[in-house]
């Protein structure tokens, strides 16, 4: 049984090229892509693989499917989705940022839905991908079922070289992403820096002031911090992505819509519903009102 990857960037390219050497795999998208598709991995090798792909409104999909894998963004996942017909029963997997599309899918989708929380980086080029650092990846339901589903992808996608773990917390992992995408990105998109430049004046103390915010919001509503305390999750990973340009920054210099939605909606509606601080955060929302 194949497994199905919709939305072929550079997630996308990413899974399906791992995947492809150890079983059945098949890249839709809504244009054609070379039948030959390069991988350089982050040690510098480049690997070449034939992948089959298919536009998603025009492709005959098969009847069993191990999973479809959704690696658009967060405000293209459901038009992505609409098209496609496939049986009930069909495993669901979400790679979105943010905490927006995946409860809404989740209720929506007929058959079991996993969310899927990863730090592997990469990004598109010219006839392929490029596998810029290894990271890891989580998965699970929001409802904490199909323990099973998570734990048989989680075993495939490391036998690929993507490793990952079934958890039973991904909503709790889902929300510890979305405060560090939430105080990292839109301050690089809209100033037009790389991670490591936030540990400098002036843009420290904006670090900062969107810590403060985000700390209450995200107690309201009940996730934990992390053993280290939020900053420290937020400071680690722009010291340890010092030199990446982040994946809003990339969409700004594309010209292309951000996940601004995805990433800061969620936190804004929760700081509104608890009556705490975020002017912080509707500043970086509306600074990104030129890209939408």
């Amino acid at each position: 049984m194949p497994q199905l990857i919709l939305g072929p960037g550079a997630l996308g390219r990413l899974l399906a090229l791992r995947l492809a050497p150890q079983e059945p795999v098949r890249l839709l998208g809504r244009r054609p892509l070379p039948a030959r598709l390069a991988l350089t991995t982050p040690e510098g090798e480049t690997l070449y693989r034939e992948i089959d792909s298919a536009l998603s409104g025009e492709a005959a999909l098969p009847e069993d499917v191990t999973a479809l894998h959704l690696t658009t963004k967060s405000m293209s996942a459901e038009a992505a989705l609409a098209p496609l017909v496939l049986p009930p029963r069909t495993p669901l997997v979400l790679w979105q940022n943010g905490y927006e599309i995946q409860p809404r899918l989740h209720d929506a989708w007929p058959g079991p839905v996993l969310c899927a929380s990863t730090s592997e980086g990469a990004y598109v080029v010219e006839g392929g991908v490029v596998h810029a650092g290894h990271g890891h990846t989580w998965l699970g339901s929001l409802d904490g079922k199909h323990a099973a589903l998570a734990t048989a992808l989680a075993e495939r996608l490391s036998r690929a070289g993507l490793p990952a773990t079934a958890v039973a917390d991904i909503r709790q992992r889902l929300w510890h992403k979305l405060a560090v995408n939430a105080a990292i990105n839109p301050l690089v998109a809209r100033f037009g820096i790389r991670n490591g430049q936030l540990r400098d004046r002036p843009f420290r103390p904006m670090v900062e002031a969107m810590l403060n915010e985000l700390t209450p919001i995200l107690a309201a509503e009940g996730i934990p911090a992390p053993e280290p305390g939020w900053a420290a999750l937020v400071w680690g990973v722009i010291e340890g992505t010092a030199t990446n340009r982040a994946s809003m920054l990339q969409d700004v210099s594309a010209g292309r819509p951000t996940e601004r939605d995805a990433i800061l909606g969620p936190l804004l509606e929760a700081a509104r519903r608890h009556g705490l601080p975020h002017g912080n955060l509707l500043a970086a929302y509306r600074g990104l009102d030129r890209y939408h």
